[in-house]
């Protein structure tokens, strides 16, 4: 049965995710501040974290990185939950390393539907497959890519989406059909995320960044030739 760390100081939001997903089947742990939750984290690692931007102690960016600094909670996919909705506030969540974001008011049965895809996508791909493109290299076994013998700190979510690129070298990927692979997302509203996402990944290959092309006007693709 999969975890879900729920952090939110505020008790009747928590509550209320709180019972929701456990109806949905879920395991469930709550905290109701930042260090609570890292506490909880490290006693036992959740599969997704639901993570309030504003919280009384640590701020919820702060409780992304050092959740991401600790690696057994490196590849633990994490949800952004805030009132905020402006577009400064998901950069910089994603900046931090957090995998998707939800602002709040939501409602509780997209909350369990969003959680359960990021589930199916956060699930290790075919076991013991290595890929390699280029400079990249990538096992699917071990969860682990390289660039050359550099090993890559990835998120789940950006794991798998260098995945997704290096299983189909030379082929186009649309926004779209990356919202959906990757995120198990079928809104285009989210479009932008996949911007943000791609555009971290990219920084993170290193030499091997230009081999992940943008293709004006319909997605990204990697390029499968030197």
């Amino acid at each position: 049965m999969a975890l879900v760390l729920i952090v939110d100081d505020e008790r009747d939001l928590a509550s209320l995710i709180d019972f929701n997903l456990q109806q949905a089947g879920l395991e469930t742990l709550v905290a109701t501040t930042g260090e609570e939750a890292l506490l909880l984290a490290s006693r036992r690692r959740p599969d997704v974290v639901l993570l309030d931007l504003m919280l009384p102690d640590l701020s919820g960016k702060e409780v992304c990185r050092r959740l991401r600094a600790d690696p057994r909670t490196r590849a633990v996919p994490i949800v952004m939950l805030t009132a905020r909705g402006e577009e400064i506030d998901r950069v910089e969540g994603f900046e931090v390393g957090a995998d998707d974001y939800v602002t709040k008011p939501f409602s509780p049965r997209e909350l369990v539907l969003r959680i359960k895809a990021i589930l199916r996508r956060a699930g290790p791909p075919a076991v013991g497959v290595r890929l390699k493109v280029g400079l990249l290299s990538l096992d699917t076994g071990s969860h682990r890519a390289w660039v050359r013998e550099q090993e890559l700190e990835l998120t789940a979510l950006e794991f798998k989406l260098l995945h997704q690129f290096m299983a189909q070298p030379g082929r186009v990927q649309s926004r779209e059909r990356l919202l959906s692979d990757v995120w198990g997302i079928t809104s285009p509203l989210e479009t932008r995320t996949v911007d943000t996402h791609v555009m971290r990944l990219r920084d993170k290959l290193g030499p091997a960044r230009e081999r992940l092309e943008t293709v004006r006007g319909v997605g990204y693709r990697m390029a499968d030739e030197e």
